[in-house]
């Protein structure tokens, strides 16, 4: 009966911690007050909810992020700096090691200025940088911008001048909804019918009212969850071999089993032994819900990051290096040593902190691991914290069943082979793969800051260097730091050498030119063909040129009649590249996309900065507003306000007046349905027109 509430505690806490829905604790009004004598306040009010607070901007350095306010526009000057209002707190932080400075429940923020001409109307922005608190957890550091105009009293603007504005445009506000927050866009209408590359919105863009129904049967959007959990199951299989965790099995289970008088009672301490382990795991995804809760849309930006993806790069290599054997990565002793004398609790207590304290101390092997499936979730998909549950889960069950079943049945310690060697052996081969998948980021870097340095021929030479070196390793030619003087060539690695030469030969094939694709097997994980020194990434994919800008793919198709094929991409995609070299290059495809279509590809990812007359923003409500400032930030808010998805690749079929044909289809699609769906909008398209 106790083990059943434990159990049924815990489900429910885990349930409830990763269900919660994220609330954003602090509230801003935006208004601007009239001194007189033509001075004026911008003042940003903050409403807290109990137990938040948020920094001063007074706070020491590196206890917090201190607020920023800042004040800008067109034909104002500030006067002096700004200053805070609200009542201050001052607390000694421990975890900072220092005086915080914060306010609670409130706060004010003001700062004066001018006009520069008393004649004409300002045009005030205000920003505030800031980062939220409670006695638990920070908030991921935000940055919201608020605008208002200023109208001095001496401007006057006649019935006339109004009625001439009025005649020039509309304004319009739609209701749409982003990562499942309503959205308020304004949009401006120009008198003639020409659209505006500012514009996000398109009326006629109703996806959900298509004109007709076919060749869309497959249209969900395989997110791989059981994929990774396969992943990460494999991952802790393997992790299980290293010299950090393996010795400690036989260990930890004749401790349950021989260590208790009652054997009953030592294999279920055992199982729930296996559970804490599964449960710790999936704990660590929770504050990734968290950090997507508040702030949206935030793991499919900083997946592109070009900054982000060189740091997993370097941290890629850190990890390889560790596997080798040069360092070991660890945790603060501190850590453990806490942990294990949590132990001394007993019971369901101590139990969970012995796993704890497994899971801490075995770091060192199953950092860089647990790193490889984090750094491939946040830069392969839009769900990230789901997919890093699914593969932490998996992690922590593979450990959770071997735990359990030894538990269950201990006379298999026996037929365990004896730790040695062979342990580090695993450790380096993993090393070998650090070394291929950092290549990977520094490529997906390589590839969104347009600078195509790292070619398609270039990464595969170097991963046959990398699977030259593990073949090198296995028939010990090569050796490291923690490896035996004369190690013995196992069947076992004689098997994975020679697997690594097939490997070798494979990768070959890729450096000699070809038309059609190659590497099947890498499809996404190399750079697109185009990026190749025997193409030029200038020279389109495929032999086509697809069109970069919606606006002008929309008079191409006018002046064609032909439909648009609305190519949502990104650099970074890998789904995308398979697309493009196994479903794209099939001769009855190729050929629809090179002359049945205008082929418009949108990049959500591309970090190029819009002129200046292009960049705008979005309205969030209550004053708040979002920045467009790259192309990226354009066709990535463009799909999400038009066809409420973020995933990609994603593809729609319109007319070029602007109508959705049918229903749009997300992902990595088989050839034929890729086709039926092509196949049904072109036919419909020519009976109509």
């Amino acid at each position: 009966m106790k083990f059943r509430n434990w159990f049924l505690l815990i489900l429910i806490f885990l349930t409830t911690v990763i269900n919660a829905q994220i609330k954003n604790p602090v509230k801003f009004k935006f208004t601007i007050n009239d001194l007189g004598n033509n001075q004026y306040e911008a003042v940003l009010n903050a409403t807290l909810e109990s137990g938040w607070h948020i920094y001063s901007r007074d706070i020491p350095e590196d206890t917090g992020i201190p607020t920023e306010y800042k004040v800008s526009g067109k034909n104002i000057e500030l006067i002096g700096k700004f200053i805070e209002v609200g009542k201050k707190h001052e607390e000694f932080s421990e975890a900072f090691g220092g005086k915080i400075i914060f306010y609670s429940n409130s706060a004010g923020f003001k700062q004066k200025f001018k006009l520069k001409d008393e004649t004409k109307e300002g045009d005030v922005t205000a920003e505030i940088t800031y980062q939220t608190c409670d006695d638990r957890v920070c908030l991921a550091p935000n940055t919201l911008e608020f605008n208002q105009k200023v109208i001095p009293a001496k401007t006057e603007v006649t019935a006339v001048e109004k009625e001439n504005v009025k005649s020039l445009k509309d304004s319009i506000i739609t209701e749409e909804s982003i990562d499942g927050k309503p959205v308020k866009e304004e949009i401006t209408i120009a008198a003639t019918s020409t659209l505006d590359p500012k514009q996000l919105k398109i009326e006629t863009l109703d996806f959900k009212k298509p004109l007709t129904d076919c060749g869309t049967g497959s249209t969900k959007v395989d997110e791989n969850y059981w994929t990774y959990l396969l992943l990460g199951f494999i991952g802790g299989l393997i992790a299980l071999l290293t010299p950090c965790v393996f010795p400690m099995i036989p260990l930890t289970v004749s401790f349950f089993t021989k260590g208790n008088k009652h054997k009953a009672k030592g294999k279920r301490d055992a199982l729930m032994y296996g559970f804490f382990i599964l449960l710790i795991f999936v704990l660590l995804s929770v504050p990734f819900h968290l950090i997507d809760g508040i702030a949206g849309n935030i793991f499919n930006e900083i997946s592109t990051s070009i900054w982000l993806n060189i740091a997993f790069f370097i941290i890629f290599i850190f990890f390889a290096g560790s596997f080798f054997g040069y360092y070991d990565i660890t945790l603060p002793s501190s850590i453990a040593n806490k942990s294990s004398k949590a132990e001394e609790a007993g019971g369901m207590i101590g139990i969970f902190f012995m796993a704890l304290t497994l899971v801490i101390v075995s770091f060192s092997c199953t950092g860089p691991i647990l790193g490889s499936l984090l750094g491939s979730a946040v830069t392969g998909s839009t769900n990230v914290p789901m997919l890093l549950t699914f593969a932490l889960a998996g992690f922590g069950f593979s450990w959770a069943i071997v735990f359990g079943l030894l538990a269950l049945f201990p006379q298999a310690l026996q037929s365990l082979p004896k730790s040695g060697g062979w342990m580090n052996t695993v450790k380096v081969v993993l090393g070998f793969v650090e070394l291929a998948l950092a290549l990977k980021f520094l490529s997906k870097a390589d590839l969104v800051s347009k600078t195509f340095f790292l070619k398609r021929e270039l990464f595969i030479a170097i991963w046959m260097i990398i699977a030259i070196g593990l073949v090198l390793y296995l028939f010990s030619i090569i050796r490291f730091p923690h490896d035996d003087k004369k190690p013995k060539i196992s069947i076992t690695r004689k098997v994975i050498g020679f697997l690594g030469i097939g490997f070798v030969i494979y990768l070959l094939q890729g450096l000699i030119p070809s038309e059609r694709p190659k590497l099947q097997l890498l499809s996404g994980i190399l750079p697109p063909l185009n990026v190749s020194y025997f193409h030029d990434e200038k020279e389109g994919i495929l032999g086509m040129h697809p069109e970069h800008d919606f606006f002008k793919a929309i008079e191409i198709a006018k002046s064609e009649n032909k439909p648009i094929l609305i190519d949502f991409t990104g650099y970074g995609c890998e789904n995308c590249r398979k697309m493009e070299e196994f479903v794209w290059s099939e001769a009855d495809i190729l050929s629809i996309l090179q002359n049945e279509v205008v082929l418009a590809s949108l990049y959500v990812d591309d970090k190029e900065e819009l002129p200046e007359d292009q960049k705008t923003k979005i309205d969030l409500g209550d004053g708040q507003f979002k920045k467009v400032k790259t192309i990226g930030d354009r066709w990535s808010l463009f799909q999400q306000v038009n066809f409420n998805n973020n995933s990609q690749p994603h593809y729609v079929l319109i007319t070029p007046d602007g109508k959705v044909i049918n229903t749009p289809v997300s992902g990595y699609m088989p050839k034929e349905d890729f086709k039926k769906f092509l196949e049904c909008g072109v036919q419909y398209f020519k009976k109509k027109k």
